[in-house]
């Protein structure tokens, strides 16, 4: 079997009837289609033939281009469009555009170049790191379109960047935490060195000069420290005293502006201890997982954003004629008719008032199949036309879109606070107040018998009764298992998850995707006249191959050419193959062409294809969507540890009941919309169940946030990936089981932990209250406690029995499956 030449352009292979072809460097360059000739031709005739000695990947095919792509492109020139994104400067605009199709540097260089050799074309600069084009131009000479329609030209896809303002907002706050981190570490080190320094321990022939030189060396490093990487802590406490309201920022503020007050004293008058290194230690610390939980709320609101851009950012409007004009999507009012093509995505609620094609409803039902529609039906904003043109008179537009209820839902989910937070918050006050009213009363007890002393025995008992110890018990085991997890191809992405799975009692399967692999295949040929299974797989991939339907992909590619195919939705086609007519699909639309009888279906599952010609049927064809190889293993430890397994899937065919039966699930509904599986979550939630949630599409957004813990696949769309707890990163089931074990190593280690680290605080704060204990002594055994509980913690890296780790499967998803 010879191996297909690959395109010049975009490396994907020529078929064997492709003849084009173009001269580059000098040398006759073969191509796949159309589009990668022009866009080679584009390059050579711009001079630009360099381009391909310079890239480290293939670029991009450009022949999936919309039909309307041109129309779309010209609302760009008009001014209400461009205001937002577009600044005049005398006869010049300058403009932002993000660019997609950039895989290396020599992309940028074909870019700038191409750019820069237009017509009133002034400056045109690429950041590689964000992909963001700066272009000044004269708008007089160039449209906005038209530059627009030259980066398509030559393979690359641009828009306008407009920077959301939240995320803005976030990634700011993000960078400056980012500083505050670095800026805390780099100065400990160089502070800590200093304060050992002046310990009697490594003070060795250390002249009197030095000692104060390094005091005021460690007190200069540990500024910056409090007043630029601690100042959250103290604006924090400032706004919790005004509240009446105590959280750790109060704690943590009076141990370390304490710290620093008495490190200032010793610095000045030589007498005490430096606790310079102690402030930087805490700041580093606490600023570590302060930044963390920044970054999970930096990706939930990227993950809301992403939702909303799922419509099209324009659409064909009817006028009362029947003529039809491309308008922005804010325009669009409801009662308006739109036209809708085949491969468009509906841009509203509506009904369909002509026309019938399928629609690819995965975004809410999940289901890969898609639906027969015809004029009376309903659509759905966001949803795919797969097949034919329509005609659907807008219902509902913005907030009143299905797609926007989603939103809320996500949102309204996100926001609500589990239980056990709740409880760990109320808890965390007590404890503080505790523990400022003991140091108070023990400060006034020594004011009263030997002054001298109050100040150092309040400081000792504040430094020793910092939770440090306490607060890196359950966060470094958590770090240390997250690590050996990601090593199976588990990625957690917040940190209750191993801690909660020791509570589930009940877990909730999607189907497509998660259970099974979420792709239609070939399973079976079934030749009912004198053709052999080849010859009728070959003559039904050369018809299926004029599809775009998903069932198309299942027969693969085939050399035989179809002619003059048609498509009736949620028939089947119908065209000519090597001199017969044929057609595929139900099996009453493909006997209507000979007038033979139905055969007999094969009592097999799955989805069942008849191939006909004039003459009679041919052959059957059974396409099945296959479960994962490890899916009846982890239904196996599912059952092992006594949960209740329930299938929640948007597929209404049987298929749901088929898997339901086949891996032994306790419970399996069909036909559930994302509003119908969050109200089943609810009601177990409700019954005091603890669930967890395993799901990959944009229909189990809702339920992944509302669940107690949620593990979106790593072949799952980016919005559930975002919205879920852990991602599968290897799509390997096992892992999960892998991952059940190690939750109850790390409770146990979490126990351990926090056991210990309340034995210590137990014990030090009675010892400082009596002044047996120095502020100094107090700081080494926090550290000393700190480090036993990370070194419990690192045993988790060592995981029992571990299969080797996995690679991430696939490539990026055809459709967003469910």
């Amino acid at each position: 079997m010879t191996t297909p030449t690959p395109c010049y352009h975009c490396a994907l292979p020529i078929p064997a009837d492709s003849r084009f072809s173009a001269v580059v460097l000098g040398a006759p360059r073969q191509f796949c289609c159309p589009g990668c000739q022009a866009v080679a031709e584009a390059i050579v005739a711009g001079k630009l033939e360099s381009y391909y000695q310079h890239r480290s990947e293939a670029s991009a095919n450009p022949d999936a281009l919309p039909r309307q792509l041109q129309d779309e492109l010209a609302l760009y020139d008009r001014a209400d469009v461009q205001q937002p994104f577009v600044r005049h400067e005398g006869e010049l605009a300058e403009t932002t555009l993000l660019i997609e199709g950039i895989s290396c540097a020599a992309c940028g260089w074909l870019i700038e170049k191409h750019l820069r050799a237009l017509p009133g074309v002034a400056e045109a600069r690429l950041n590689l790191s964000n992909h963001r084009l700066l272009v000044n131009w004269s708008d007089s000479q160039l449209p906005l379109s038209q530059l627009l329609a030259e980066l398509r030209q030559i393979g690359y896809a641009a828009h306008p960047y407009q920077p959301d303002r939240a995320a803005e907002q976030l990634a700011s706050e993000n960078r400056t935490a980012l500083r505050q981190l670095g800026v805390a570490g780099l100065l400990w080190f160089q502070a800590m060195m200093a304060t050992m320094a002046t310990w009697p321990e490594f003070n060795i022939d250390l002249s009197a000069e030095m000692h104060t030189i390094l005091r005021w060396v460690a007190m200069f490093l540990t500024t910056p420290i409090v007043f630029y990487s601690c100042a959250p802590f103290f604006k924090g406490a400032a706004r919790d005293l005004r509240t009446r309201h105590l959280t750790m920022d109060v704690s943590v503020s009076l141990a370390i502006g304490l710290a620093y007050v008495a490190g200032i004293w010793t610095a000045i008058t030589g007498s005490g201890e430096l606790y310079f290194d102690a402030v930087g230690m805490f700041a580093l610390f606490l600023l570590a997982g302060r930044y963390l939980e920044r970054r999970a709320r930096e990706r939930t609101a990227a993950a809301t954003a992403q939702l909303v851009n799922l419509l099209p950012a324009s659409c064909l409007r009817l006028d009362a004629a029947g003529n039809s004009e491309r308008i922005l999507l804010r325009e669009l009012q409801i009662g308006d008719r739109v036209l809708v093509q085949p491969g468009a995505v509906l841009p509203a609620d509506g009904r369909i008032v002509d026309g019938q094609s399928s629609i690819d409803e995965s975004l809410l039902t999940g289901e890969y199949l898609p639906h027969p529609r015809q004029a009376g039906d309903t659509v759905t904003a966001g949803t795919l036309n797969v097949e034919s043109v329509l005609t659907v008179e807008v219902q509902a537009l913005g907030h009143d879109t299905r797609l926007s209820a989603i939103v809320r839902l996500l949102e309204r989910a996100q926001s609500e606070k589990p239980r056990l937070a709740e409880i760990a918050d109320r808890a965390s006050q007590w404890f503080l107040l505790f523990s400022l009213v003991a140091a108070l009363g023990i400060g006034l007890l020594w004011w009263q018998i030997d002054a001298a002393r109050a100040f150092w025995i309040v400081l000792a008992m504040l430094v020793a009764t910092c939770p440090c110890a306490l607060s890196l018990a359950t966060p470094t085991a958590l770090t240390a298992a997250t690590g050996t997890l990601h090593s199976l191809g588990l990625l957690l992405t917040r940190g209750h998850v191993l801690e909660g799975l020791n509570q589930i009692d009940t877990v909730i399967f999607d189907k497509t995707g998660t259970l099974t692999e979420g792709r239609l295949t070939l399973r079976a040929i079934r030749p009912l006249a004198g053709l052999d299974a080849d010859h009728c797989l070959r003559l039904a991939a050369a018809l299926e191959n004029r599809s775009e339907h998903p069932i198309a992909r299942a027969f693969g590619r085939t050399v035989a050419v179809a002619e003059a195919v048609q498509s009736s939705p949620g028939l089947g086609l119908e065209g000519q193959v090597e001199n017969r007519q044929l057609r595929i699909g139900q099996p009453a639309f493909v006997c209507q062409l000979s007038g033979a009888a139905l055969p007999a279906m094969p009592d097999e599952p799955g989805q069942w294809l008849l191939l006909g010609d004039t003459q009679g049927p041919l052959a059957w064809f059974v396409l099945d969507d296959r479960l994962r190889a490890d899916a009846a293993d982890l239904l196996e430890a599912c059952r092992a540890r006594g949960w209740q397994t329930l299938l929640l899937s948007g597929d209404s065919s049987p298929m749901v009941a088929s898997v339901a039966a086949e891996l032994q699930i306790d419970q399996a509904i069909g036909g559930l919309r994302p509003d119908d599986k969050l109200q089943r979550l609810k009601a177990l939630q409700a019954e005091g169940r603890k669930v967890l949630m395993l799901g990959d599409g944009v229909n189990d957004v809702p339920v992944l946030a509302a669940a107690d813990i949620s593990i979106a696949m790593g072949s799952a769309t980016d919005l559930a990936k975002t919205s879920a707890d852990a991602v599968l990163l290897s799509n390997r089931l096992d892992s999960l089981v892998q991952a059940f074990g190690l939750a109850r190593r790390t409770r146990r280690i979490i126990i351990e932990n926090l056991c210990w680290a309340a034995l210590y605080n137990g014990l030090m704060l009675p010892f400082a209250a009596l002044g047996w204990i120095t502020p100094v002594w107090a700081a080494i055994g926090m550290s000393v406690s700190s480090l036993i509980v990370v070194l419990n913690a690192l045993r988790l890296t060592r995981l029992r029995g571990a299969p080797p780790a996995h690679p991430a499967t696939g490539g990026p998803r055809q459709l967003a499956t469910v």
